[in-house]
């Protein structure tokens, strides 16, 4: 008997063995074809993390919405109908921009034909501003009046370059419009299975990271939550704000300076860029009083919702402090860019969440 045991011993010892090296050799080529799906996709993951974020911040509502209807055996009207409202979202005010932007852009391509022929006189705006109308208007007289000068000055424009560019920028839309298109996509399936994939990623997380992991997970993900309402929210609301504003005080096109104000809201203290120009067209109108007081509200506007709205809206929601969340959101932006606006204050929560658990007394109790 004692030899039976002897002879059965050293078996259990490779059978212990041969399953360790099994399990290396599978997280060995679990690792490796992680790295080439990265390869593979690495030009459309920025498409894919579009998609996941936009999945994550329209979720709430959408479960509401299927609580409320439930879906066939097919589901598909739900996530259709999610899937173009957030697409239209998107949409519509680029269409906007665009069609603004080609009437402008026609306008000036006529302004600068002229202005090599003929050159063009100092406007009266020019002598009615309230600082530097002198050396506005010295400018203006070397390098525009004269029509050799005027033609000097936009020498560098020339039909090549310009036809350079415009092949440049059509790719670049085509390429940008692939990935939006992909992302949309994306969006339908995360929606059409998002139960699912929430279920699956969850146990992943349990079986990967334990307890912890699924915390970290639901921290990003509120942390998501918290940067939509904080960022995207209340940019759009300073938008409509300031555009109302924009057409009272008489700043050309008002509708699309809102747009592009909403847009850049987004990133903190980024609107004052746009308020600035939309305040000295309004001053280079002759408007002095409607231009001042129309900086000091968009002044007013965006101190309120960077100093007071949005502190309670991301902070509540992911119970981190505001200079975290501003500093993720710069930094995100820095590195990622307009992804980083949602991933930096995601990897910031999930930084914050990890340093209050290894700091917390009681969790060693809670280990041992």
């Amino acid at each position: 008997m004692p030899e039976a045991i002897s002879q059965d011993a050293p078996l259990d010892c490779q059978d212990v063995r041969r399953t360790r090296s099994q399990q290396i050799a599978r997280g060995v080529l679990g690792g490796v074809l992680v790295l080439l799906g990265i390869f593979t996709l690495h030009d459309f993951l920025p498409a894919l993390v579009w998609a996941v974020i936009f999945a994550i911040a329209s979720w709430p509502l959408y479960r509401r919405a299927t609580r409320r209807w439930p879906p066939g055996r097919h589901n598909l009207a739900l996530p259709l109908l999610f899937t173009a409202g957030i697409a239209l979202v998107f949409l519509v005010p680029l269409s906007l921009i665009a069609f603004e932007a080609a009437n402008e852009a026609q306008g000036v391509l006529v302004w600068m034909e002229h202005a090599r022929h003929t050159g063009v006189p100092v406007p009266a705006w020019v002598h009615r501003l309230p600082a530097g109308s002198a050396a506005a208007s010295t400018w203006w007289t070397q390098h525009l009046s004269n029509p050799d000068d005027a033609t000097d000055l936009f020498a560098n424009i020339r039909s090549g370059r310009g036809l350079r560019m415009t092949r440049q920028l059509g790719s670049q839309v085509a390429h940008r419009s692939t990935l939006f298109a992909f992302s949309i996509i994306t969006l339908f399936f995360l929606f059409r299975e998002g139960a699912t994939v929430t279920a699956q990623m969850l146990t992943v997380s349990r079986r990967a990271f334990g307890t912890r992991g699924e915390r970290i997970g639901r921290q990003m993900v509120a942390s998501v939550h918290g940067t939509v309402d904080g960022l995207v929210l209340v940019g759009l609301g300073e938008g409509v704000i300031l555009g109302i504003a924009y057409a009272i005080a008489g700043a050309p096109h008002p509708t699309l300076f809102g747009v592009v104000t909403a847009v850049a809201a987004m990133i903190p203290f980024c609107a004052v860029i746009a308020i600035g120009l939309a305040s000295l067209l309004v001053l280079a109108q002759g408007s002095t009083i409607a231009g001042i007081i129309l900086f000091v509200f968009g002044m007013i506007v965006v101190f309120c919702s960077d100093h007071f709205i949005r502190p309670i809206l991301i902070g509540g929601a992911t119970k981190l402090p505001f200079l975290w969340v501003l500093l993720g959101i710069l930094g995100g932006v820095e590195v990622w860019g307009l992804l980083g606006l949602f991933l930096g204050p995601a990897i910031m929560a999930a930084l914050i969440l990890l340093w209050r658990e290894w700091t917390d007394p009681t969790e060693d109790a809670l280990d041992t």
